[in-house]
């Protein structure tokens, strides 16, 4: 592609070199430079691309767009830029010329709730006769194709190639899971979103943002710069959670027209009256003065939100009544999400991702009105991340379990007996017995706690130990296949260790 063509819309502050030649790619990773590329220098979290121009260079980049001073050779074109990560967005859409332009693109975003309701949504669609795909956790999909997701939201670079593949294969609907990190690190900033979905604000990435506030606003800034760019023509493009706390702020400090949805008070999308049990969901939904009942295999409460932030984006999608229902009944669950494992016994066991105090809390809660006997809980934090939440998790999990667990998650480079104790200080000791793991029985009626740190080894011991009627859940890393300890990343399934276990489980 033409440079000229290809810088269009950028911020320059100076250009140095030959303008009318072409660059064969774009990259930010030195590494990927190929002859005749254009190389963005990104400072990164960890490694800062300046850094890496040399080595660009030397691989063939002739073109060469960066933010601090510096000095090039003669023979490259260099691009100085305010904000080379903001460049990188606007070089890959004009490089893949502007794929979100001819999709139907929905953005959910939120702590808890994102990955269901993509499932849910993209199950909707699909029902329409639409072609969907689907950015999020657990991969990126599409037209039965799926590859790994190393971030929820990809870099720019990535987000603008994926979905030009997508429109290419004649997909029409993209659902994207858009993380905090991803709005603030303007991996979205030039993507023409249709519509933008807010579940709820509950702790999480406190490493990252530092503070509620920060976490917010990043959450916020989606719906305040980048979705009022969108060109799409629908008349609402906010669908936002009311009960929740900070999806109230966001009505309140953002002028564009919401459809609002929950349970507790006279929204657009409502649940007039609703039933839960372990067999899933009856609800009646009140769509926009339309009524609609609905039968789901989901379990809780929180996934009749989730159930009603897909309906209210389907709504303003124009997808017929009738269409919603059925994408919805037909979903029978979500990987890691409150997944229950097959057991040939009385005792139902749930795989679930919640990661964060209130996530577990809520999983906990829900459980809880719906359990016959008691709820066995294994559960960790991983290691390099928000230490904060850590005692929290503690708390929600010994309150609202019979029996807690304490384990490893993902320990990386911490030590996991550390972070185990910083889980334990937020245990109320006055309250909670510690038990050790070879007495794990507990008269009814009482809590408690016991460690075992290895992942495996406090799973059998949940399983082994519950009993007719009981719960387990085990919770933290839900879809995930692996293990990080230290540096290494190792196969490691929740729900394959609960089968295995299953196998060996006494009658």
């Amino acid at each position: 592609m033409k440079l000229a063509r290809l810088i269009e819309g950028l911020d320059i502050i100076n250009i140095s070199g030959e303008t009318s030649e072409e660059a064969s790619a774009v990259c930010f990773s030195a590494d990927k430079c190929s002859q005749g590329a254009l190389f963005v220098a990104i400072p990164g979290l960890k490694n800062d691309g300046h850094d890496f121009i040399p080595e660009a260079i030397t691989r063939g980049a002739k073109f060469i767009v960066y933010e601090k001073n510096m000095e090039f050779p003669r023979d490259v074109t260099a691009i100085k830029v305010p904000d080379s990560r903001r460049a990188l967005g606007i070089l890959a859409k004009n490089y893949f010329g502007n794929p979100s332009g001819h999709l139907a693109l929905i953005a959910v975003m939120g702590t808890n709730g994102k990955t269901t309701i993509t499932y849910l949504l993209e199950s909707i669609l699909k029902e329409s006769g639409l072609k969907c795909g689907v950015l999020g956790t657990v991969n990126y999909r599409y037209n039965d194709k799926t590859y790994p997701a190393p971030n929820t939201t990809p870099e720019s670079y990535e987000m603008q190639k994926i979905l030009r593949d997508m429109a290419d294969d004649g997909v029409t609907h993209v659902i994207a899971e858009v993380s905090s990190h991803a709005v603030d690190l303007k991996r979205v900033d030039d993507c023409d979103f249709d519509l933008g979905i807010f579940t709820n604000l509950t702790r999480d990435h406190l490493d990252y943002h530092l503070t509620m506030e920060n976490y917010f606003q990043a959450k916020k800034r989606f719906f305040t710069e980048i979705l009022p760019q969108s060109r799409k023509v629908y008349s609402q493009k906010m669908v936002i959670n009311a009960d929740d706390q900070w999806g109230r702020r966001i009505l309140q400090e953002v002028s564009s027209p919401a459809l609002t949805y929950g349970i507790e008070g006279d929204y657009a999308i409502r649940a007039t009256h609703h039933e839960l049990s372990l067999t899933g969901i009856k609800a009646q939904i009140n769509l926009a003065g339309e009524n609609v009942s609905i039968a789901s295999p989901l379990i809780g409460k929180f996934n009749l939100y989730n159930i009603l932030a897909a309906i209210g984006a389907a709504f303003i999608l124009n997808i017929p009544p009738a269409m919603i229902k059925r994408g919805i009944e037909n979903l029978s669950n979500i990987p890691g999400r409150l997944e229950k494992v097959a057991s040939p016994e009385d005792v139902n066991i749930f795989v679930d991702y919640a990661h964060t105090d209130d996530a577990l809390r809520r999983v906990l809660q829900n459980l809880g009105e719906l359990k016959k006997k008691r709820i066995i809980t294994v559960f960790g934090c991983g290691g390099n991340r928000d230490r904060g939440k850590r005692p929290l998790m503690g708390d929600a999990a010994t309150r609202y379990s019979d029996l807690t667990i304490i384990t490893s998650d993902n320990p990386r480079l911490e030590d996991p007996m550390a972070i185990i104790a910083e889980i334990e200080s937020g245990i109320d000791s006055g309250k909670i017995q510690k038990t050790a793991s070879d007495e794990l029985q507990l008269k009814n009626g009482t809590h408690g706690y016991t460690v075992i740190p290895e992942r495996r080894a406090a799973i059998e011991a949940a399983i082994h130990t519950a009993q007719s009627g009981d719960i387990v859940l085990i919770a933290g890393k839900g879809h995930e296949d692996y293990q990080i300890l230290g540096t290494r990343k190792v196969p490691f399934d929740d729900r394959v260790v609960v089968a295995q276990t299953l196998k060996l489980r006494s009658p």
